[in-house]
């Protein structure tokens, strides 16, 4: 318990953060070097099949991200309240449910496949490919499942340099067995797809290893306890919550980048080159939001209301801090950046004409990300459902308001409209979220 009642400091929410921040920064890194390999090949098929491969089973893994935030929460609760047994049982319903998840996607892989496929046909070659890539990286479902689990606990008990770690290990046997595979031993997309398994099962034995903590006592296996029936609907509504907030956060990504492609295939490169910013925007916020995730959720579990608070402010406080930063680097860096992402001048012009929403974005951006670290520590995540239904509906409006009449500007303005509904409609619930609070 003295953990729990240490102060709630700038230096702790940088602790945290900042592996984040660096872990999130390692992620494009290996889907370049896939990218890469697989083009010294000469042909583009490969790439593709890569590609379309990677962007199936990412979307079906998709479905359980919930796992990462849903774990940070409750354990977080459970240990601000000094119930260690149920952080251990905790963990254990989520790697449960990843082995259970995992196991039927490799079951039904035939029939998920034809459906991806069905949904977004590709060449007979490149979809040769895909499946062969697939057939082999399927079989890393449940670790990879698991280890949204094993991160999200990670999370919730401040050991977030451990989750740069398992990031660094992951990322960089990837990226030499990509290279001994495909350059060395010439296995084509098989040797990409084998190397992120391998990459994924050494990740979970070493995210295992990391929580071991978890598994110090008997609680992991107090089997009264983990499938306590209590206890698991409320992991089920917390998780189904996030689940239907990010399925509707996602698809609102989609339709703008859908309703880019009818301006034409320019504006569509333009938007594409853009989100990459959204993309970097994310990665910096998402640490400072999961501080307050681990933070605001011990705060609540202990039931100290001033250091719930505290916790929201200084992580909200970097986050804006960050805010700025990066719409600085954007305002002034953007087209130089966009120069980087893009050789062909009418896409770079085209990326200059819609510079200004991008670098507006993190500025309107950030609330959203501090309330949704505040909400996921609390585990008010109907709450979050609500905000992101109101908010949604919101951004569907403006897209049939705006679009019609100010084109690819009206798209980025229902954009902005969104993220700054998603911070309103959470910002208004946060008095109340606050008086749940012990003082």
């Amino acid at each position: 318990m003295a953990e729990m009642q240490a102060d709630i400091t700038h230096a702790r929410v940088l602790k945290i953060a900042v592996p984040i921040v660096l872990s999130n920064a390692t992620v494009p890194i290996l889907g370049a070097v896939d990218t890469g390999v697989v083009g010294q090949m000469g042909q583009a098929a490969p790439i593709g099949a890569v590609g379309i491969g990677a962007v199936i089973l990412a979307t079906l893994y998709f479905i359980f991200g919930f796992l990462r935030m849903g774990t940070t929460g409750l354990v977080a609760q459970a240990r601000g309240a000094g119930d260690w047994a149920e952080t251990g049982a905790l963990l254990m319903r989520g790697l449960m449910l990843a082995a259970a998840a995992g196991v039927t996607f490799i079951l039904l892989q035939s029939l998920l496949f034809w459906g991806a496929f069905a949904i977004a046909p590709a060449s007979a070659e490149v979809e040769t490919l895909a499946r062969d890539y697939m057939q082999i990286r399927i079989w890393g479902a449940p670790a990879t499942i698991a280890l949204y689990a094993v991160t999200g606990w990670l999370i919730a008990v401040e050991k977030t340099r451990a989750v740069f770690v398992l990031q660094i290990w992951m990322n960089s046997l990837n990226i030499g067995l990509d290279l001994w595979f495909v350059l060395g031993l010439d296995w084509g997309v098989e040797g990409v797809a084998l190397a992120t398994l391998i990459a994924e099962w050494s990740g979970l034995a070493l995210g295992l290893w990391l929580c071991r903590e978890a598994f110090a006592g008997n609680q992991w296996r107090d089997w009264p306890r983990v499938f306590d029936p209590e206890r698991i609907r409320r992991m089920a509504a917390v998780n189904g919550d996030i689940m239907v907030r990010s399925v509707l956060l996602t698809g609102s990504f989609t339709t703008f980048m859908f309703i880019g492609a009818d301006f034409g295939d320019v504006t569509l490169a333009a938007n594409q080159v853009l989100l990459q910013f959204v993309e970097i925007t994310a990665f910096a916020l998402d640490g400072f939001a999961f501080s307050a995730e681990a933070l605001v959720g011990a705060a609540l579990g202990a039931g100290q209301r001033q250091n719930l608070r505290r916790a929201a402010w200084i992580s909200a406080q970097w986050g804006i801090a960050a805010a700025i930063f990066l719409a600085a680097v954007f305002a002034l860096g953007g087209p130089f950046l966009i120069d980087l992402m893009a050789t062909a001048p009418d896409v770079r012009a085209e990326g200059r004409s819609y510079l200004g929403w991008a670098a507006m974005l993190p500025l309107i951006s950030v609330a959203s990300y501090m309330y949704d670290g505040i909400y996921i520590g609390a585990t008010w995540t109907r709450d979050m459902r609500v905000a992101m239904l109101q908010s949604v509906a919101l951004y569907v409006l403006a897209l049939l308001v705006l679009v019609p009449s100010l084109g690819n500007h009206g798209l980025w303005a229902a954009l902005m409209l969104l993220n700054l509904a998603r911070a309103v409609t959470l910002g208004l619930r946060y008095p109340r979220l606050e008086a749940t609070v012990g003082a």
